[in-house]
């Protein structure tokens, strides 16, 4: 009883401060951008499988008003099978028919490559941005998108450089189911 009645404590008093607070919020309608989704236009979680340069994943795609955030956890088919995996958020830019299909905008963030250095594998994290064209309904999402992005560098014992950061492509297709 001694170790979590201080956790106990924090939470009733985190709550309290909460409902205090609340009230003085400025309304954030008028900040927010405009609700893209509806809960009725696509499947609010939605789990699928995709290949991801030299990343062969799983994926877990969340649907919120405003976008498509997502995460991909797998491993690369080069080398020892690496494990590897990404998170990003895609905003719709422009669409088109009844269902939420067209181009996304995205930024994502990551393992990006993976390569033997000094007899083992090394795994290259960076971040970039790409565009995406999604096939969206309540079923399923489709997507391929085209990005450019920049990794870490990679030294091997010596010092010297096996992946520098410079600017790279990936090109990335999932297809996932709703649930």
């Amino acid at each position: 009883m001694k170790t979590i009645f201080p956790l106990l404590m924090l939470v009733a008093i985190g709550n309290v401060a909460h409902a205090d607070v609340k009230d003085y919020l400025p309304d954030l309608k008028g900040i927010l951008p405009e609700e893209k989704f509806k809960p009725e236009d696509a499947s609010k979680l939605n789990f699928g499988a995709g290949v991801t340069q030299q990343m062969v994943h799983g994926n877990a795609e969340w649907v919120n008003p405003y976008g498509i955030a997502y995460a991909k956890l797998g491993a690369f088919y080069n080398g020892d099978h690496s494990f590897a995996g990404q998170v990003g958020y895609r905003i719709p830019v422009a669409l088109n028919g009844k269902d939420k299909n067209g181009f996304y905008l995205g930024i994502y963030g990551g393992s990006l490559k993976s390569r033997v250095i000094d007899g083992k594998d090394e795994v290259q994290y960076g971040a970039g941005a790409d565009l995406a064209y999604v096939l969206l309904d309540k079923e399923r999402i489709s997507t391929f998108s085209v990005g450019m992005g920049a990794g870490s560098e990679l030294h091997d014992k010596n010092g010297n450089m096996v992946l520098e950061t410079r600017p790279q492509i990936q090109i990335s297709y999932t297809l996932s189911v709703g649930f």
